[in-house]
């Protein structure tokens, strides 16, 4: 990477490399939304009473 005063200059491909990088990353965070299962969509745990029985 060339330096111009402070801030490194990326080549095109390390500008390129870091927008596929970016667009790949968008695209699994909206395929996880996506599968995402709402929490009330989700079973709850059902208490076991069995060992109330005994009593």
């Amino acid at each position: 990477m060339r330096e111009q005063g402070n801030e490194p200059v990326a080549s095109r491909g390390e500008q390129a490399e870091a927008a596929e990088h970016e667009a790949a990353k968008r695209r699994i965070l909206a395929q996880a939304e996506a599968e995402r299962v709402p929490v009330e969509d989700t079973t709850r745990a059902v208490p076991d009473r069995r060992w109330r029985r005994g009593r």
